[in-house]
């Protein structure tokens, strides 16, 4: 378990900044804290290479955050992680921006747009799972499979040069170790069931 359900244990903030502000734990359920002016990222403390990530999550309306995984300090760009995209997409903006719709809810965000559309309801659970195995990452979404790519890919190496990411050293998507994210964009997003699993 990556959340212990009680409260932040495992998890840090990438400037090691306070976390109590903007994020909040009832009743098993991590969530972003409305009343915060804050904007606080978490990571979790351990670093991962292969895995399998699933994690259990709720939109709010217009909402938009992420899952990012592999998420660590490139020498240009800052920190930076890919990222498993958490968004309304019939009501934020940023879902209807990118290309060909790789903005939207479970895509490979600003980089590849999923090949199965699987509807879900805002105020509903639903469950994103993210299986990362050597160079391979498949993305899925209430049990099925929505994207799978090669990050040593020509289809990828595409996909990352026309990506705000283009200009990241060293190049994005290659690095093979890094922090589990969860994003704070300023909307609320519950999470729960936060697991995974080393391969």
């Amino acid at each position: 378990m990556l959340f212990n359900g009680q409260n932040l244990g495992g998890w840090i903030s990438p400037g090691g900044k306070s976390l109590d502000a903007s994020w909040r734990v009832e009743n098993g359920i991590l969530s972003l804290n409305p009343a915060s002016k804050q904007h606080q990222d978490i990571i979790s403390e351990r670093e991962y290479i292969d895995f399998d990530l699933r994690v259990d999550f709720k939109l709010t309306e217009g909402a938009n955050s992420g899952i990012k995984y592999f998420f660590t300090r490139y020498d240009e760009g800052g920190w930076l992680g890919m990222e498993y995209q958490i968004i309304d997409n019939d009501r934020h903006a940023d879902a209807k921006l990118g290309r060909n719709g790789d903005r939207q809810l479970s895509t490979l965000y600003d980089m590849l747009p999923v090949t199965k559309k699987v509807a879900v309801k805002v105020g509903e659970w639903n469950h994103a799972r993210i299986v990362s195995k050597g160079s391979k990452v498949t993305h899925y979404l209430n049990g099925q499979e929505v994207l799978s790519f090669d990050r040593k890919s020509a289809e990828f190496e595409k996909a990352r040069q026309l990506s705000k990411f283009k200009d990241a050293k060293p190049a994005f998507g290659s690095v093979n170790k890094g922090h589990i994210m969860l994003q704070d964009h300023g909307d609320v997003v519950y999470f729960k069931n936060v697991k995974i699993k080393a391969l």
